[in-house]
Order: structure tokens, then sequence, then C-alpha cells
């Protein structure tokens, strides 16, 4: 079914403009795959006449077979002076072989003026020439306009004619640009009515997200008439980004009722969201609307106990349709509901009549007060729970003792570390050395129970903060550290507090490989507490 609205991936050329992002052409190629699999309408692939990185992208691409997004090649109108047909850059827009090619012009008489230092009617006429000459050579044309709305509000009749250029020569679609990023909604919206009033051809959007407005634009210009936006997954772009895709695409389908893509591919929006962020080797960040996993995060006591009652009632959306899940937030601002959930799901089957639910409440409040934070270490909470139900559990192992020291010179430093393990009745004393003393400390403990456990070879450390909880004690603060880890399958987190460093970092270390080696059932396991509060491994520092 023809979507009412086209979808315009710019990922791979406006999108590695951003700061920060830089493409390889097997990273562009693993992104096409994945947005054709999506179901976007258009992937636009760079600009073969910019760089040699582009045009091997085509070269590859063309090897490829896409089953539901169009290739565009972007590129510019011809030069000033130069028959379009002698024009280099406009002779590799072809040769890169796409069936759709994107060329951009000039809309602002300031920029025709001022920056190509052409007469105005060179610039239509370069317009003109560039979109029909493709046209001949059985291409489908989408042009840009180029800092339309700025040019409008400038000189409206003649940005209207360059808009009609396109179209007399034959454009298929004259696509809107708030180049500058710098409009407003009900700018985007007048203007984009204006331009669905004198064009036949279909109209597009293109905003960026210099005043926080890229997707409340396009949103706007979609209202107004527009059949076409373009955007970026996640927003990557130039200075502060483009319209981002993952928004705006289930706000249209979702909130605006606009045919766009299948149910089946929304959900896979936050896949998609985790993926490109991954291949730009970016952190996926957790306040990403609809696919971020603190976008239905609740931490608030009254707002999970609503939720656990009636979702809607502080959920916009039904998380799933994009992907995503629900996410209850243990902490100091924690009400019986938060535990209840958390624990759910986190493998524990608890009785809110019970009195082990107010102990563990007290617990985490307890410990929040002195600086742990559990929002984003779910394994030690998981930890923390099956200790207080328990009683006294069974420990996987302890530390016995460590020591740290560093030792220098003129070339620079190196810091060791060692550790004593005890495994049952078996003792691993064992040293290893690090760019750091937590990074020695870590390679130590790896060390003394991979001789009993050898498949934690697995786990891997992937993110470490540290943060200093009360400043004013200078370097006696307390510290608080939180560390990622994964095993390839799963990610959890553990923190650690202190006013060493060292010991925290160890904490939250020991936690990690607890967590790793607990088995679901043990993670689950459940019995009477004695009510008292327990260290879940020694460490003792020597």
């Amino acid at each position: 079914m023809k979507p009412q609205v086209e979808i315009y991936d710019t990922t791979l050329r406006d999108g590695s403009q951003g700061e920060g992002i830089n493409f390889s052409v097997a990273d562009k190629l693993r992104i096409a795959e994945r947005l054709d699999a999506f179901g976007v309408h258009y992937i636009e692939g760079g600009w073969p006449g910019s760089n040699p990185k582009d045009i091997e992208f085509f070269e590859q691409a063309r090897k490829k077979r896409f089953r539901n997004a169009r290739l565009a090649a972007f590129g510019s109108t011809r030069r000033k002076g130069v028959p379009v047909e002698d024009d280099e850059q406009v002779r590799l827009l072809l040769e890169a072989g796409p069936p759709v090619v994107t060329i951009f012009g000039k809309t602002s008489m300031l920029h025709v003026r001022e920056v190509l230092r052409c007469t105005p009617e060179e610039n239509l006429a370069m317009i003109g020439d560039t979109v029909r000459y493709l046209k001949d050579h059985g291409k489908t044309v989408i042009y840009d306009a180029e800092h339309c709305f700025d040019g409008f509000k400038l000189d409206s009749d003649y940005a209207v004619d360059t808009w009609l250029a396109a179209e007399k020569a034959g454009a298929d679609m004259v696509v809107l640009c708030d180049t500058n990023g710098g409009c407003l909604p009900s700018e985007v919206a007048s203007i984009t009515r204006t331009a669905v009033g004198r064009l036949t051809c279909g109209v597009g959007i293109h905003t960026h997200d210099d005043s926080g407005l890229g997707v409340a634009n396009a949103l706007a210009s979609v209202e107004a008439g527009a059949v076409h936006v373009q955007g970026t997954v996640n927003g990557y772009g130039e200075r502060t980004g483009n319209c981002n895709l993952i928004s705006v695409i289930p706000c249209l389908q979702i909130k605006m009722g606009r045919r766009l893509l299948p149910a089946s591919a929304l959900r896979q929006l936050k896949e998609l969201s985790q993926f490109i962020d991954e291949t730009a080797n970016i952190r996926h960040s957790p306040r990403q609307p609809w696919v971020g996993s603190a976008a239905f995060a609740h931490k608030g006591g009254t707002h999970v106990n609503a939720v656990q009652k009636l979702a809607s009632s502080y959920e916009h959306i039904d998380p799933s349709l994009v992907g995503n899940s629900r996410n209850i937030l243990v902490s100091d601002l924690s009400g019986r509901s938060n535990i209840l959930l958390k624990a759910k799901s986190l493998g524990f089957d608890l009785d809110e009549s019970k009195p082990e639910v107010k102990s563990i409440l007290q617990r985490v409040k307890d410990l929040e007060h002195e600086g742990y934070e559990f929002e984003v270490a779910e394994a030690s909470l998981a930890l923390l729970i099956r200790g207080l139900l328990e009683g006294r559990p069974e420990l996987l192992f302890t530390v016995d003792g460590y020591h740290v020291s560093m030792r220098g010179d003129a070339q620079g430093a190196t810091c060791e570390a060692t550790i004593k393990v005890r495994v049952g009745s078996k003792v691993h004393h064992t040293v290893a050395e690090g760019d750091g003393p937590v990074n020695a400390l870590d390679g130590a403990l790896r060390s003394a129970l991979a001789q009993s456990f050898p498949h934690l070879g697995h786990v891997q450390l992937t993110d470490y903060k540290v943060r200093i909880l009360d400043g004013v004690a200078g370097t006696a603060a307390r510290t608080r550290v939180l560390i990622t880890s994964t095993d390839g399958q799963r990610e959890w987190g553990t923190v650690g507090v202190s006013e060493n460093i060292i010991a925290a970092s160890l904490q939250a270390l020991v936690d990690s490989m607890e967590y790793a080696l607990m088995t679901p059932s043990k993670r689950a396991r459940t019995s009477k507490p004695d009510g008292k509060p327990v260290r879940r491994t020694a460490v003792r520092k020597v």
C-alpha cells in the first residue's frame, strides 16, 4: 500500500557530517541494508562528487538488491557558467548509478548574490538545467530547496520562482529545507501551505534541530500538506543535528495517523536506533524519546503505583509498539509498588503483604542515602534482594584481602594488584598489572576467579563511571562507582560506594562477577529472612 508520507533517510550523508560521526564503507553498507529491512522509502547514500569513500559505496551498493528502499545519490546543481553536460560532479551523480538523484539549489537571494555570486536568472537556469538533464537520463529527481524558509522570508516571489523552475524541469519532489534550523513551526506550516498551493508536484520537508524544533517543524509541515520527510536516525547531523526519524516516524504514524510503515516495522524502531548508535560507536542515549531506556521508566512511588493499575496513566503509548519496554526504577523515591514490580522483573516472586518488602524498601532508601544508586545497578539490587530474602546467602566466593601498589620512573608508572580469593576450600592468590589501580585489580580478580570459573572469561566491562558525592570533603569525599558489564548476551550494572575509590571499584567489580555466576534459579531463590541486612561478599583490604 502506498504510504501517505514518504520517509527519506539521510543518515549516511547528512548524518555523517555530525561531530564524532565517521562511517567506513562497510559501515555504510550495513546501515543501508538495515534501513532497507526496516522499510524506509529512500536511502541517501552520500555525495559521490565530494569524496572517494562515497564513490566506492555506490560501486558496492550496485551489487546489492534493496527490497523496500530506493537508493539516492546527493549532489548540487551545475556550476555557474558551466554547461550541465560538462559539469564533473553531475557526471559523477549519473555514474554512481542509483535510481534517484537528489540535488540542492539556492532559494535565498542572499545566497545567490553573496555565495554563488551570480545573477538570479543564472541560478534559475542552474536549477532547471540540472533537473532536466537528470530526468532525461531516466532518474527520479528530488530537488532540495536549500535555505528555503529564510529565502522565502527575504524574497518570497523569488523563492517561489526557484521551486517552479525545478518543477517545470520535471522534479518529482520539491523539498523545503530549513537549513539553518532557525524557523518556528508556525512559519514552517505557513510557507509549506504556500508551496503546496503553488506546486503540482509533491512537497517535502527537511529540517535541522538548531532551535530544538527539528521534529516539531517536520510535523507542522506534514500537517500543512508535505508528503515526504527527510531526516536521520537518532538525529545525527551537522551542528546540533537533523530531524530525528526515530521520533518523527512514530509521531506521524501513531499520533497523527499517517500511513508510513507496517506495524511490524515500527516494533523494530528501538533495535534500529541502537544498531545505528553501535555502528557509529556512540553510546545509546537513555533519554532518547520513544526508544531510550528512560522513555518508559518510572521512579516516583505514586507513578509506579498508578502504572501498576493503569499503564496509560503515566505512559503515552504501549512501549511495545516501538519495541521498547517499561522500566521500573528503584531509589530513595521508591514506594512498595516499585519494589514489587522491579523484583518481579529481576525474577523474584514477592508478596506485597510480606514484611520482606518493607525491609527491602527501607534498605534501599538507607543505602541510597549513603550514596548508592540502583537505577542503573540492577545486578547489585538483585544481589541485595537475594541477601535480604535468604538472610545468610551461600557465597560463591569471598575476597579475603587485596593490595594495590604503583611504581614509576621517568618513563611512566605501572600499577600492580594482588588479591586473595577463597572459593570453597580453595584459595587463589594472584597478581596482575594494569594501566591504573582499578584496571590492575580487575585483572587480578578475574585471574583468581578464572581458576574456578573459567566461563567468566566471557564477561567484559563496557563502562566505568566515577562520581564524587560530597566534594566539600576534598580528597576524603565519598565516591560512587558504577560499572556496566556484559557476557555478550545480557548487560548488567553494579555499584560500589566508599571514601576509597579502589574499595568502591572492587565492590562493584565483585558484584558484577557474583551476578555473572548466578544461575537464573539462584538469582530468584527465596527463603524466610531473618531481618538482618547482609553483605554478600566480604572484602578486606590488606
